[in-house]
């Protein structure tokens, strides 16, 4: 691909910019009182965070379905059914303060907040990369307008695992508390532990342990300590729900949902979701035991979380602008290797094509994307351990 250099990329990025502005700016422009022109209300999954914040103080329980519809509809009745809550009770204290403020205050107070702290850690990353052009990179990423569409965690969580991550060799104990935060969404953690381990970061492990039994704790002093256990129920509920389609498998973006979409059983998506479970987290931990941690595993880390897990879905793609970086830094520097600007390239767009090619098309692309990146970025890696 070396048609692609410095002046098509960047024009391409503008354009991408321009066309996520244009589109944001239509939705807001041909909604409704906070309702767009498909009939969804703006930030629609917010609405389950922002309902959980206003349940709280009344002392009713999150994870009760029925209570939480309820809840729901006395703002917003959708004509699809109503948006569950199956987060952990960690994210709870996260979801107090949202139900103080009106829904659509809280929402674009939620959307600034989590926003800026995302733009500010890929910005850290850009410069530790050696990336310019920070600015037009995240408002081009197709992933972003999904985010904000959405309202949901996903720029919060990606922050979080972000900047622990690169922060786990010049400062540990910070690193490990963010680490530790980010169990508010626990299914993209997964290789965290693995790596942390491997490349025998024990003051970060230490610090993102006592950080997240500390959140735990919190949470069950605050709302009770049942609330634990009413969140494991509604997490079999979860889990049902994902086997039986409930979450539309052309939303995810994971090997298990890809393998549903094309009508394999879900005893054969599981076991397929498994092997690649097994297989990213052994090159992660190969990794980390032969090279320690550096910037290059932290990137691994990241572009193997939305494999690892069988529940992601098209906006935590934002997860990985930490990879997608590292790599554009590496072939920057030293030069590109086949198939990298492919990978990277197609990791960046595909967020804008995966959900109407899977839906209207029944053809599940990211996961192949997904697993291109991984690859190229281990291959990298790699390269540098024979080097040593």
């Amino acid at each position: 691909m070396n048609w692609l250099g410095a002046g098509r990329a960047q024009g391409y990025l503008r354009l991408l910019a321009a066309m996520n502005l244009a589109m944001l700016g239509w939705l807001l422009a041909t909604s409704h009182q906070g309702i767009d022109a498909n009939g969804f209300l703006l930030g629609s999954d917010f609405l389950s965070f922002w309902t959980t914040g206003r349940m709280l103080p009344a002392g009713s329980n999150p994870y009760d379905a029925a209570a939480h519809i309820v809840a729901q509809r006395q703002f917003f009745a959708s004509s699809d059914g109503f948006t569950a809550f199956f987060y952990p009770p960690s994210f709870l204290p996260f979801c107090w303060p949202l139900g103080l403020l009106p829904y659509f205050a809280a929402l674009a107070a939620w959307l600034a907040a989590t926003g800026a702290a995302w733009f500010a850690v890929a910005r850290a990353w850009a410069r530790a990369c050696g990336v310019s052009g920070g600015v037009v990179l995240a408002l081009a990423f197709p992933a972003v307008p999904i985010v904000i569409t959405h309202g949901q965690t996903s720029f919060l969580v990606a922050a979080l695992l972000g900047l622990g991550l690169l922060l786990v060799p010049g400062r540990p104990a910070l690193a490990g508390a963010l680490l530790g935060l980010a169990t508010i969404k626990p299914q993209f953690g997964l290789l965290v532990p693995i790596a942390l381990i491997g490349a025998r970061e024990w003051r970060t492990v230490a610090a993102a342990a006592v950080t997240a039994l500390a959140l735990a704790l919190a949470a069950a002093l605050a709302f009770g300590p049942q609330v634990w256990a009413d969140w494991i129920a509604a997490s079999g509920r979860a889990q049902a729900a994902m086997a039986q389609g409930a979450v539309d498998y052309g939303k995810m973006v994971s090997p298990f949902a890809a393998l549903r979409l094309t009508g394999a059983p879900v005893a054969l998506a599981y076991a397929v979701q498994g092997l690649v479970t097994l297989a990213v987290a052994a090159t992660v931990a190969v990794v980390a035991w032969r090279r320690g941690w550096t910037p290059g595993l932290a990137a691994l880390v990241l572009a193997g979380a939305p494999l690892a897990t069988p529940f992601v879905l098209d906006y935590d793609m934002v997860l990985l602008a930490a990879p997608l970086l590292w790599l554009a830094g590496e072939g920057l520097r030293s030069g590109w290797r086949d198939w990298e600007k492919l990978a990277l390239a197609t990791a960046f767009i595909a967020p804008a094509f995966a959900r109407p090619l899977a839906l209207n098309v029944g053809l599940p692309i990211m996961p192949l994307v997904l697993a291109g990146l991984f690859v190229v970025v281990a291959r990298r890696l790699s390269g540098r351990l024979n080097s040593l």
